[in-house]
């Protein structure tokens, strides 16, 4: 039996969720499709683009991305205090990038009069959108319909596009993201479709190495702001240069023509987060297969469990070994 949506989004335990959503079809959501010789690679430029767009409207981030031939992966960050600061106004126009609204929305986005019984319908109808602006279903759900929608055109066909519903996990904590974002950021090279990160199109680390060799990073991704320490900004708990070179080095690692191996001088990311580099590589090539459900070490789980009213900590003795 599938879990709940709510059941497996819980802001009180971690703003931070891994998403992955798969093509239904045969014909390939991008690559090309081995069967009848027909390219959909421009179909990830579709969905990234996409990506990049919802996170000027959701009061939700993008941390790490990979599109594949037949589905994606996404890590994402509710931010709900910043969407508890948009006036009613702000609500509006963002919903309305998205949505058509209401009569009553579009008249007072177009500076209508508006007596006090509607002007609170209209508050009211705001405070909905301001919901759904920090929902990871509304969020997917809106980049889902809108690349179903295209491809069904380009395809000139009907019926469903994508799998029932999307996974989603849960990370919460420091290494369960870390990890999580690894793994998205490697997909590629674990498919054997690109040699090095850099090289990986349609990927949040190719994005990131592109804006680094100019000393800057990407405003569409949630920025990493260095190690935790007092009076730190909103933004990833990791040093950039630091996260690179470790992803460069797993990359390198698991390789089809090499044995998988991390030399002994590993990055400091994964000493800070007290994981061997022999637990690193199982989590980055197997961390969907290795968990299923909420990630993160046994404090964090224990929490987000009793928080659920979850009976059983799924993944806890995985975590323990994989994150010790």
């Amino acid at each position: 039996m599938t879990t709940p949506r709510k059941q497996q989004i819980s802001l009180a335990d971690t703003p931070y969720y891994h998403c992955i959503s798969r093509c239904v079809r045969r014909a390939f959501l991008c690559g090309e499709d081995k069967y009848s010789g027909q390219s959909y690679e421009h179909r990830r430029g579709w969905i990234e683009d996409k990506l990049h767009f919802l996170t000027q409207v959701f009061a939700i981030e993008v941390c790490a991305y990979a599109v594949m031939s037949n589905h994606y992966h996404v890590v994402l960050c509710v931010d709900e205090e910043k969407a508890k600061q948009w006036t009613m106004s702000e609500v509006l126009e963002r919903w309305h990038r998205l949505y058509k609204g209401t009569l009553l929305t579009n008249q007072y986005c177009h500076g209508d009069t508006l007596s006090e019984p509607l002007l609170d319908m209209v508050k009211a109808t705001a405070e909905t959108y301001r919901k759904r602006l920090i929902k990871i279903s509304w969020f997917i759900g809106y980049l889902n319909e809108n690349i179903a929608r295209a491809a069904n055109q380009e395809d000139n066909c009907k019926g469903r596009f994508w799998e029932t519903r999307f996974k989603s996990q849960a990370l919460l904590d420091e290494a369960a993201i870390a990890a999580c974002m690894a793994y998205v950021d490697l997909n590629p090279i674990r498919a054997n479709i690109a040699d090095t990160p850099e090289n990986s199109n349609h990927t949040s680390v190719k994005l990131r190495c592109e804006q680094a060799k100019t000393g800057q990073q990407p405003n569409t991704l949630m920025a990493f702001v260095g190690n935790p320490r007092k009076d730190m900004p909103k933004g990833l708990p990791f040093d950039l240069t630091d996260y690179l070179q470790l992803i460069d080095i797993t990359g390198r690692s698991i390789r089809a023509d090499k044995h998988g191996f991390i030399e002994q001088s590993q990055p400091e990311i994964l000493k800070r987060l007290n994981i061997s580099a022999e637990h690193w590589l199982i989590i980055t090539t197997e961390f969907r297969t290795q968990f299923h459900g909420a990630v993160g070490r046994e404090t964090a789980l224990s929490d987000y469990c009793e928080h659920q009213d979850f009976k059983r900590r799924q993944n806890l003795s995985h975590c323990n070994k994989l994150f010790a």
